[in-house]
């Protein structure tokens, strides 16, 4: 163990050097390195109508990209839960076979910010969901916030009264629904004859909620895939690891 900390250390020492002439040589914080960021800023908010500028490369400039990454988290989503019951077995409210470890007693204090932390979350991520085209926030980074709300709920209230309020059923079905809304609404476009997810739906005004046009709908998808997909890894891995204390599974 010393010796592979001693050559670690010694690596590190030899890589310094090299890290320190890289760092200085960096751009200073804020400056621009190419011609790619300007633009964007630049034509963003006239032809979008968006206040954000990375919703607008998210959902317009590179929304093929972001497509791509969508189906990418809808695949890990769903293999995860394919490994997990597999070993499991599908049923949610199974008794898991990891069962047996002793359950932590929740403090009270522990319940009680959770409980007041918990809906406030959720609100959050709501409204960085709905205000993606206008401040910084998005469809993914409300997702996000969403379903770690949910999780304060699960340490405010406990799992049985959690899982009466999550459906596995229910989270597959939003979390496809909102991947798939994302992938078909590209296709609206071409109805015209027009590109796959070019713009056909008014813009609206810059710095308004309802703005973007299709990019609001696109956001919208992204945030209800991502809130649910979170949500189901959650479900999933409470189900694989809870312990139950001599009572009837959920």
């Amino acid at each position: 163990m010393r010796l592979r900390l001693a050559l670690a250390a010694l690596g590190g020492a030899a890589l310094l050097p090299a890290v320190w002439k890289i760092a200085r040589a960096m751009p200073a914080f804020g400056d621009p390195t190419g011609p790619y960021g300007p633009s964007v800023n630049r034509l963003g908010p006239p032809l979008r109508h968006v206040a954000n500028m990375v919703s607008a490369v998210n959902f317009d400039f590179r929304g093929l990209d972001t497509l791509g990454e969508e189906i990418m988290l809808v695949a890990a989503v769903t293999g995860t839960v394919l490994l997990l019951r597999g070993i499991r077995g599908e049923g949610l409210s199974a008794r898991p076979a990891t069962a047996g470890r002793p359950l932590a007693q929740r403090a009270e204090s522990t319940v009680l910010i959770s409980r007041l932390l918990g809906p406030l979350v959720l609100l959050f991520g709501f409204y960085m969901a709905m205000h993606g085209m206008t401040t910084p926030g998005g469809g993914f980074q409300g997702g996000v916030t969403f379903a770690s709300g949910l999780l304060l709920l699960y340490i405010g209230e406990g799992y049985r009264a959690w899982r009466k309020l999550l459906r596995g059923r229910v989270l597959a079905a939003v979390e496809g629904g909102g991947a798939l809304l994302f992938a078909l609404i590209g296709f609206l476009p071409m109805i015209e004859g027009k590109a796959y997810m070019e713009n056909v739906l008014p813009l609206g005004t810059i710095r308004e909620v309802f703005s973007g046009g299709l990019m609001l709908v696109e956001n919208g998808g992204v945030g209800l895939a991502v809130a649910a997909g979170f949500s189901m890894l959650f479900l999933e891995f409470l189900e694989e690891t809870r312990a139950l204390r001599g009572e009837k599974p959920a």
